[in-house]
This record gives structure tokens, sequence and C-alpha cells, in this order.
């Protein structure tokens, strides 16, 4: 485009610009501009300094084991902040970067120089050596949650399918509940129950989710673990009741609680107890039976718990016959007086020496497990950020991850009363309209808030940056004996409960599949 015609342009898009946009409330100007010291993410900045006074992000790009030799590279915070700030956004592709690309103020709160492409960001992490990212990674998600770990608390192992749409390395067509036909990743994911914190996380090829594939690394996830801060109980569901994981557990002296798949021999059991006696209360409308069960492949009896409850209602029956689907229903006759019982079935083995009410809050306290995995998925990048090779994969899950829980912690600081997820918590905690000043040597953000709750939200922060800095104050005091990071973590195990085998007077809620 020749000069004259950029100046016509140019000159048309001021007389536009003038003109403004009509409303309901009369003619508005509006003003364009491309590059201002400014922020959707306004209140992010004391999640920064959250970040920075326990050493958590300097420790982060430190230990990061990505080496560029050409000058022109990106610098490691550009890296990791670019990254950090597209996962605490929300986004789930490489492509959503460009949302955050003119954020004025909090690139240069975490010291970066600029927010980085999102095609520079694949080749930064295609960059980083598999074996190290990886250790890299898992260390820092240890320490994330490894002095939370001294009270008595339970693990949780679960596996779940990422459909894939793509031709991405590990996509094979498996087990897929939602999506049959459909290649897919395993994400085998180790949970701290209770606080919902992620442990570890691997990522795997699509036909690589049963038990056995997630059996090495829990084994070495618990062996890693100093003795006090292990595990009181592992636990999982029915894809876990294997006899390879259960002898693991029981060489490393390690409780666990598994439910068992509905076998031709787990029923056999259940036919056999059927009209014994001496069933107990387990909650809920149910009752519980223990005893002794061998199955095949098994080494030797274990300790097996037969949870049931009585249908209530209707019974509607499902048969299959040459590929036809056979429906029937069971009703009692009122008329007569009669009454036919149905029951749902659980069972679930244990080496634990807990009474059958405690087993079955325990199992059923696992459902919550889920509601950790539908936030990672469905609110977080879980699953997301996807590249042809499976590396990358790997990275992306374990930062998500770690991301997922620096922000737990911090919102916990915030709001003690209760755990927020991220669908409430980054409306109130990051989202509102931050404006950088500078003046006199002095920098000032202008915060804006965007929700009814701002005010709240302010006492908040404003509450947690005052611990910081007086805990900052204390470690240089005492010649860092102690670290900002150890006294956060002090202050949020007093606030937080300790988990383990729960008051049998204390029940939670029904959930939809019942006991599982």
């Amino acid at each position: 485009m020749g000069e004259s015609k950029l100046k016509l342009a140019k000159r048309e898009e001021q007389l536009l610009s003038c003109a403004g946009v009509q409303t309901p409330a009369g003619r508005v100007q509006v003003r364009w501009a491309s590059h201002s010291a400014a922020t959707p993410m306004g209140q992010l900045a004391y999640f920064i300094e959250f970040l920075t006074l326990t050493g958590l992000w300097s420790r982060w790009c430190e230990s990061c084991p990505l080496n560029y030799l050409s000058a022109n590279a990106p610098s490691k915070a550009d890296v990791l902040g670019t990254w950090l700030l597209s996962v605490l956004s929300g986004h789930r592709r490489y492509s959503h970067v460009t949302a955050i690309r003119c954020d004025g103020v909090n690139p240069g709160l975490l010291g970066m120089n600029k927010v980085i492409s999102e095609d520079a960001l694949r080749r930064a992490l295609a960059a980083i050596p598999e074996g190290a990212g990886i250790e890299w990674l898992d260390a820092h998600l240890n320490e994330s949650v490894a002095r939370l770990l001294d009270a008595p608390w339970i693990l949780d192992i679960d596996t779940s399918v990422k459909a894939l749409y793509g031709k991405q390395e590990g996509a094979v067509v498996s087990y897929n509940p939602k999506k049959p036909g459909r290649p897919s990743h395993s994400y085998h994911t180790y949970l701290m129950a209770g606080l919902r914190l992620v442990i570890g996380a691997e990522v795997r090829a699509g036909n690589q989710h049963s038990a056995s594939h997630s059996l090495p690394g829990l084994l070495k996830l618990l062996d890693e673990l100093p003795g006090q801060r292990k595990p009181k109980i592992v636990r999982g569901d029915c894809g876990y009741g294997i006899d390879t994981l259960m002898a693991g557990l029981e060489q490393r002296q390690q409780g666990y609680l598994f439910k068992l798949k509905l076998s031709k021999n787990v029923k056999r059991h259940i036919e056999r107890v059927f009209w014994d006696a001496g069933w107990t209360p387990a909650g809920q409308g149910w009752e519980g039976k223990a005893g002794q069960l061998k199955l095949m492949g098994w080494q030797g009896a274990r300790r097996v718990v037969v949870l049931r409850r009585a249908l209530q209602g209707e019974m509607l029956i499902v048969e299959q016959d040459n590929a036809q689907q056979l429906l029937g229903f069971i009703e009692a006759d009122r008329k007569e007086g009669k009454r036919l019982t149905g029951y749902e079935y659980a069972v679930l083995v244990t080496n634990l020496d807990y009474d059958i009410l405690a087993l079955g809050q325990l199992y059923r306290d696992r459902a919550d497990a889920e509601n950790t995995f539908d936030e990672l998925k469905n609110q977080w990048g879980w699953g997301g950020f996807t590249t042809q090779d499976l590396h990358r994969c790997q990275l992306s899950a374990r930062a998500v991850a770690l991301i997922y829980n620096w922000w737990s912690l911090f919102v916990r600081l915030a709001n003690p009363e209760a755990r927020r997820e991220a669908i409430t918590s980054r409306p109130w905690l990051m989202s509102s309209v931050g404006q950088r000043t500078q003046h006199a040597g002095q920098t000032t953000i202008t915060l804006t808030g965007l929700h009814a709750h701002f005010d709240k939200a302010k006492t908040a922060l404003m509450r947690v940056s005052r611990l910081l800095q007086a805990w900052s104050s204390r470690a240089a005091e005492q010649f860092n004996a102690f670290t900002v990071w150890t006294l956060v973590c002090e202050h949020l195990k007093c606030i937080l409960a300790g988990i383990g085998p729960p008051q049998t007077r204390r029940f939670l809620p029904n959930h939809a599949n019942g006991i599982g």
C-alpha cells in the first residue's frame, strides 16, 4: 500500500472513531489502543506475590532444564511465564496464548520481557529434554504437597481417558466409554484426597489404561515418600483390585481399599453370604458383611466386605437375548401385601482392620476425587495442550497439575473456610481491570472490580498479602531458618483438617452411582 493510500486509510479510521457508536444512552466515542499498561487479570498481582515470596516461581525458573544456544531466544521466564498465564486463564490450546499477548501488567510483574507466541512455546517445550523435564516437574509437584503430608492422608488413584482428534503419538483406539472408537490418551493420576491436590500424573497411550500400567508409577511414588509422609490408605475403584497391585502394596505394608468387579466368582461369594446372619449397618441404607475370599490368580485369601442396599419401588431388569435387549419390571403385589426385595451390591477388598461402617464411608468419600477430575478437565487445561509427540503432553499434564496446586493453596489462604473451584475462585480473586501507572519511580496498579464480591476479594487478598509479608520478615530475622514456604504450609496445616478414617457418625450424602 502506497503512502497516499495509508494516509487515506488513517484519515477514514479517525473519522469513524470520531463518529463513535450509537447506544440507547446516545452517541459514544470509541478510542482504540493496541498497546496499553492494562490487564483483565489485575488481582493476579497478589498471586504473583505469593509465588515470589515463597520462592516457588524463582525455583521453578532456575531449575528448568531449558537451554537455548541462540542469543535471540526467549528467556526461561518468558517461556514459563507465558505457560503460567495461559494455564491460569483456563486455556486448553497453544493457540489460545494470543489472548494474553496484550497483557500490559502481569508479564512485567513476573520479570518477563514479553509473552511469546504459541509456536515459540511449542518449540521451547520440545527443547526440554524428556527425562530431565519430567524429573524437573515431578520435583516441583512433590514440593507443592510434601509439607502437607505430615497428617494422616489418603492417596486416591484413578485413570481418565482423553479423546484425541489428531495423529498424536500414543493415540490408540481402546476403552473409551464416552466416545467409543475414538483414539485416546490415558491420564494416570495420584491425588491427595480431601485437599484435592495432585501428587503425580502420567500420560500414556490410550490402550495403557489399566491398573497394571499405573503400578510402576504408583510404587515409585510410594517408595520415594519418607516413612512419616506415606499415605494411610491407597484407594481406587474396581479397576485397581488386581493381585499384582495389592501384592506390591502388601509387601510395603501399605493399607489399601479397592472395589472389586462383580465377576462370576465374586457373585458366587455374594450368593454364599446372602442368607448369613450378622449383616451390620454400613451407613446411608447400606449394610455389610465381612469375610475372606481368594479369587483366581490371587496369591492368597484377602479380606472382602460385601455391601448391599435394598432397592426401592419397581426394579428394572435388563437382559441380552441374541443381541436383543429384554426389559422387565418386578413390582410388589400391594393388594396382597407382598413385598419383593431386591439389592444393589458393591464388594470391597482391603487389608485394613477398620469396621464395616468406617470402610463403607471411606469408599463413599472417594467420590470426591471425581470432583477433582471434573475441575481439572473442565476448568483447567487438563488433557489440553496436545502435540504430535507424547513428551510435550507429559510436560503439559504435569505443569497444569502444578499450577492447579499452587492456585488451590493460594485460594485456601484467601478463603480458609471452604475450598473454591476455579470456576468461582478465578473470577473472584483474579478478574478485575488493572491499570499500571508510574510516577516518581513508584509503580501503581489501580484495580477496578468486575464482580459483585469485589470488596470481599479486596479484604481477602490484602489479608493474604499481610501474612506473606509478615512471614517474609520472620524468615529474614531467623536467617532463613524458616522459609516463607515452610511457614505457609504450617499455616495451611492449622486450617486444614487431618484426613484419616472418618468418624462413623458423620456421613456424606448419597452419590448418584451409590457406593462407587
